[in-house]
């Protein structure tokens, strides 16, 4: 079967389910993902291993376009006038919960699981890591979609939203300092100084490359002031290409990179508000689509099927990690009642960037042998996320008393 065939069938399915799925009540992301499930090469044979294999290429694009997505929500303004309360509420439910996630995989996982030629050092503790930090992310478009469905207004919508706004950012750091100290456990090296500083650096240099790369965005529209809108997305485009692929190849964190192209155009372009809405408006359906569809093709069932239990443990200890956190922090922040009981409830809808970060450590040779059980872990979590989180964020708005269409109480206003 030839490539274009397969993208042809990749995109058709992805279509056709995830509108069947946002009219069953679902987000569009969860029919993607089912319908990457459908084209497994696992399941059904329809679509060949090689095509899986080979669409690194495509699924590296799409996060890059993702990830400059996510920088270009922090605009530092918005982020100023939103208070402390916000920064507070996201360190707390993104910290603790790849604190639980972690504590529970090194306490839970080898008493349920049998890994063959598994140590502590080498295995366990690269997956506690890991996995805790891909627990970090929030998906806010489920949440998004109840908010705009029954017209949700207040404390409670407006700090979901800004929280969401962070934590994918405090996410891409997670995981690019757990990816950097679990490849040292995972070579079973000892922890030295060089060992340390070397992540840092590519932390750094990820920053510094993005920087670049965003200013040199920045006067390259300065330059077009009349460019056409598709040309933009091609300028968008290229840059991140650029952007990723130099991180590649001198060993920054990529993700980390592009995020901060993103940061920079949103706080120094003069098009940014163009910028995006032209991104969010045409290149994102595209890229979701390609996305979430060729991520469902991964997952390696036996896998998923044999790390189930561990699957619904990710989900307890992670909306454990993210309800206490969201507490926490809302109450260090002297935030009001409802926000302190009720924000962390929306917090819960996890997809788009985790399963990314998941995609990009299996393309690490460090993590050859716990990559699958990672890949597999993280998009069922994310499709048990997906399902029930629209459900918690609809509830939590509703005893917010900010649904009027449903009617509400008006606890702690």
């Amino acid at each position: 079967m030839n490539t274009v065939l397969v993208l042809g069938m990749v995109l058709t399915a992805g279509i056709i389910l995830g509108e069947l799925g946002e009219k069953l009540g679902f987000p569009r992301v969860t029919g993607y993902i089912l319908a990457g499930f459908m084209l497994n090469p696992d399941i059904f044979h329809i679509v060949p291993v090689s095509f899986v294999e080979s669409s690194e290429p495509v699924t590296n694009v799409c996060l890059a376009l993702l990830t400059f997505s996510v920088g270009g929500t922090l605009a530092l303004g918005p982020l100023k006038e939103l208070g402390k309360g916000i920064a507070f509420i996201a360190f707390g439910e993104a910290e603790l919960a790849a604190l639980m996630v972690t504590t529970g995989t090194l306490i839970i996982l080898p008493l349920i699981v049998h890994i063959p030629d598994a140590t502590f050092m080498a295995t366990y503790l690269p997956l506690g890591l890991l996995l805790g930090a891909l627990a970090s992310p929030t998906d806010p478009s489920a949440t998004l979609a109840v908010m705009h469905q029954y017209k949700a207004k207040g404390p409670v919508s407006f700090t979901i939203m800004g929280v969401a706004a962070l934590d994918d950012a405090l996410g891409i750091i997670n995981f690019s300092v757990a990816t950097a100290l679990a490849a040292v456990f995972s070579a079973d090296t000892a922890l030295h100084v060089g060992s340390l500083v070397a992540p840092l650096g590519a932390i750094g240099g990820a920053i510094v490359l993005g920087v670049a790369c965003g200013l040199l965005f920045h006067f390259v529209t300065r330059a077009l002031p009349h460019a056409p809108e598709g040309l933009y997305i091609v300028m968008v485009i290229a840059v991140l290409s650029l952007c990723y692929g130099v991180a590649t190849l001198v060993g920054f964190d990529q993700l980390l990179a592009t995020m901060t192209v993103g940061i920079t155009v949103v706080n120094f372009g003069r098009e940014r508000d163009r910028i995006f809405r032209l991104i969010e408006d045409y290149a994102e359906p595209l890229v979701f689509v390609l996305f979430f569809t060729i991520s469902g093709m991964y997952i390696a069932f036996s896998v998923l099927l044999r790390f189930l239990p561990f699957v619904l443990l990710f989900v307890v200890f992670r909306a454990a990690g993210k309800l206490s956190g969201a507490f926490v922090g809302a109450t260090l922040a002297h935030a009001p009642k409802p926000v302190r009981r009720y924000a962390g409830w929306g917090l819960l809808p996890q997809g788009g960037i985790v399963i990314g970060l998941a995609l990009i450590m299996r393309q690490n040779p460090a993590f050859i042998e716990i990559s699958n059980i990672i890949v597999s872990v993280t998009i069922g979590a994310t499709v048990i996320h997906e399902l029930i989180g629209p459900i918690t964020s609809k509830l939590a708005l509703q005893r917010a008393g900010e649904l009027p269409n449903l009617g509400h109480r008006t606890e702690g206003h």
